[in-house]
């Protein structure tokens, strides 16, 4: 195995999606201080438990999840038609997620480049699902980024005040509404914890289930990120919705990111609405190397004789 010309598919795209992305798991980690409603049958302690755990529990199933991934640009927030969408199928691999672009009705864009993007990813997952020196460097590094979300969640514990505002309907589902504001008694200890004193937002959670179904956060006063290398304007918005997609399984089903600012001089505007569909259960990547197999198999089958 030629180690040197396995994907990487742990990779960020955009490089301007970080900041966006560092504040979602902000925003994520709020719901453990909400109070419950003084009505609720729940105690504050026993829901922060339920939602912690529900919301642990997604992302390691997220994991093993297959979706087909929808991104529109637009020039402004408020714009109705977008500048460019992108059509992408993501696959799980254990350490990262594999990105294959799809054409605008979801299917493949050219079947030679489809296939070889899934023979690559074959022999990825069968060489991650190994266990090698290798490998587990791999797996140590997802870890360490993992636990870097981990422990910004505990701090949220301390950065946030959370205000329990009243139920709202969400189609035939009950929702929880919390309002969350800075803490301005925090002191945040890390770069990143900067972060938590100029945002805040509004969650909503799912009554029934202890799901988090919704999240809106705004960006109240400048944020330098990247040894103050970027800058992420006050007004800046987030926002992402979260269904059951499966039996038990909530997951993202939008997202939409408007945020102004700066990377070293130069301005930049980021306004995304991406969109998750599809979603699939593929399993670890033993699981999912045999679903990948599979499918070769079939586009081999289907292929017409020459």
């Amino acid at each position: 195995m030629d180690y040197a010309n396995l994907p990487q598919f742990h990779r960020c795209p955009r490089n301007l999606i970080g900041p966006a992305l560092v504040l979602a798991a902000l925003l994520f980690a709020g719901v453990t201080l909400a109070q419950a409603p003084s009505d609720s049958s729940a105690s504050p302690s026993a829901l922060f438990s339920q939602v912690i755990a529900n919301q642990q529990n997604s992302e390691l199933l997220l994991s093993q999840y297959e979706r087909v991934q929808l991104v529109e640009r637009r020039r402004t927030g408020s714009g109705s038609d977008p500048v460019d969408a992108k059509f992408w199928r993501l696959f799980p691999t254990g350490t990262g997620v594999d990105k294959i672009a799809l054409s605008s009705d979801g299917k493949p864009q050219n079947s030679d480049v489809y296939r070889s993007d899934l023979e690559k990813l074959e022999r990825y997952l069968n060489w991650i699902a190994q266990d090698g020196p290798m490998q587990k460097e791999a797996y140590a590094k997802a870890e360490h980024k993992l636990k870097e979300r981990k422990d910004l969640i505990e701090a949220t514990h301390r950065a946030f005040h959370f205000t329990f505002e009243g139920k709202e309907m969400r189609g035939d589902r009950t929702l929880l509404r919390y309002r969350m504001e800075p803490n301005p008694d925090y002191h945040p200890t890390t770069r990143n914890e900067i972060i938590f004193s100029r945002v805040r937002g509004t969650l909503w959670i799912d009554e029934q289930s202890c799901q988090l179904a919704k999240i809106q956060g705004s960006v109240i006063e400048d944020i330098s990120i990247a040894l103050f290398l970027a800058k992420v304007y006050k007004g800046s918005q987030f926002m992402q919705e979260r269904f059951e997609v499966a039996p038990g399984v909530w997951e993202p089903t939008f997202e939409q990111y408007d945020f102004d600012g700066r990377k070293f001089m130069v301005s930049f505007s980021l306004h995304e609405r991406t969109f998750y569909s599809d979603y699939k259960r593929v399993g670890p990547p033993k699981e999912a190397a045999a679903v990948v197999h599979a499918e070769l198999n079939k586009l081999q089958a289907d292929q017409p004789a020459r």
